[in-house]
This record gives C-alpha cells, sequence and structure tokens, in this order.
C-alpha cells in the first residue's frame, strides 16, 4: 500500500494544475499516486493530469462527490486533498514525512496547512489570521487548506460525503463531533486569488458567510452551489 494518495478535485484548472502536480511530483517516495478527479472539464485538465502522470477519473461536476470518487478509488495508506489550484511549500514533503512517521494511529486526527492568498495587502493577511483561527480555535478547517487523514481516520468518522458545496464544513462538524482534532501543519497553502479578485474581499467574505447561513437554515445545496457559481466560484475554495 503506497504512503499517500493525493485527490484533487478539479474543473477547468488547466493553468493551475500542471503547477500542483510538478510541486507533488518532487516527491515520489512519499507520493507515489495522485488522483485527479475531473467534473467534466471544458478545458485541457484531463490532458494535463495525464501528462504529469496522475491517474484521471471522471465525474459529474461537484466537488464533495469528486472528491469521495477519489477517495474510494486511492490506495494509499494516508489520504491527502487538496484543490486543483493549491501551490505547495517548498518543505512540504519533510513535514508529511515527519506526520506519517509519527502520528499515532489510534487517535481521531487530521492535519491542514494555513491558508495563503496569492494577492497582496493587508486585509488578506487578515484575512489569513482570521482563518488560522478558525481552524485551531474554532477546528473549522476549510477545504482549500489541505486535508491530511490517515484512511483509518477517515473511514471511522464516515468520510467525506458528495455534496455539491459545503463538503469540507460538514465534514469538519461531523469529525469534530466525533471526537476528531485538527492540528496545523504549520505551514502556508498557497491559493489562487481569483474569487477575492473578482468579487473584493469584503464583497467575498460576506457571500461565503451568506451562503454558510443558508445551508444552516436548510437551503438546499443545490440551490447554493448554482449561488456559489454566479458569483465566480469555482473548485478552488469558498
Amino acid at each position: 500500500m503506497s504512503v499517500i494518495s493525493v485527490v484533487i478535485a478539479a474543473r477547468n484548472e488547466a493553468p493551475r494544475l500542471p503547477l500542483l502536480l510538478a510541486d507533488l511530483a518532487s516527491s515520489p517516495q512519499l507520493i507515489t499516486e495522485v488522483l485527479v478527479v475531473d467534473g467534466g472539464s471544458r478545458d485541457a485538465t484531463a490532458t494535463a493530469a495525464r501528462l504529469a502522470g496522475a491517474r484521471l477519473l471522471s465525474s459529474p461536476p461537484a466537488r464533495g462527490g469528486q472528491l469521495v470518487l477519489g477517495a474510494e478509488q486511492a490506495q494509499g495508506r494516508w489520504l491527502w486533498f487538496l484543490h486543483a489550484d493549491a501551490r505547495l511549500p517548498l518543505t512540504w514533503a519533510a513535514r508529511l514525512s515527519a506526520v506519517v512517521a509519527q502520528a499515532p494511529s489510534h487517535r481521531l486526527e487530521a492535519w491542514c496547512f494555513d491558508l495563503q492568498v496569492d494577492l497582496p495587502g493587508p486585509g488578506y493577511r487578515l484575512l489569513e489570521l482570521a482563518v488560522a483561527l478558525r481552524s485551531q480555535l474554532g477546528q473549522r478547517p476549510y477545504g482549500d487548506q489541505g486535508l491530511l487523514i490517515e484512511r483509518a481516520s477517515y473511514g471511522r468518522c464516515g468520510g467525506l460525503r458528495p455534496l455539491p458545496l459545503m463538503e469540507d464544513l460538514e465534514f469538519a462538524e461531523r469529525f469534530c463531533a466525533m471526537g476528531g482534532r485538527f492540528r496545523s501543519l504549520n505551514l502556508p497553502l498557497r491559493v489562487d486569488g481569483r474569487r477575492w479578485r473578482r468579487l473584493g474581499l469584503v464583497r467575498t467574505a460576506l457571500a461565503n458567510a451568506a451562503l454558510r447561513r443558508a445551508w444552516r437554515r436548510g437551503v438546499p445545496l443545490e440551490h447554493l452551489a448554482l449561488r456559489y457559481g454566479g458569483q465566480g466560484g469555482g473548485q478552488g475554495g469558498a
């Protein structure tokens, strides 16, 4: 069984996906399987995945469903869920190697990176700080922070669910309700800032908060996914 299986949900990410796949290719001893689950891309996403040697799977365009499919097909002892627009820090392999070697298997734990938005300005640095506090104090990291979890722990808590949106928040709440604990890898994970660039920092934050409130009120996720897409959302995270 391979050490870490990387599962990437992608849709129309041809300009960004090759950069992430190149990052992952730098440590073949640790990452022995990369699964790209394409959600009906209309660009060269599938070609980029094949050229990089990733295993390509096809799925309807729903991020939760794509990640679930990838996890079902993965063979690794560890699962690492990434968004296709992420970029890894230089020391990622050493840090993950240490976690994999030292993590006690009897604990219900998962790891995530610190969000780093690929845009300049003090507002985004404050956003990153708020996300760090939410992730560690509130125990609510999001999918664009790169979830790393041992397969046994993933199975114990029921895994991700095939939702079109909020699959990361739903998983985090269920995981913590079972006594699980998210830990920081203390490394930044850089994400593309295109949604923040399109809507602006304040409008993006307000839109995301409105989506969360609507979800908690029971608005169907299919409706929220359409709204998110109309706001310029994509596979890169909310």
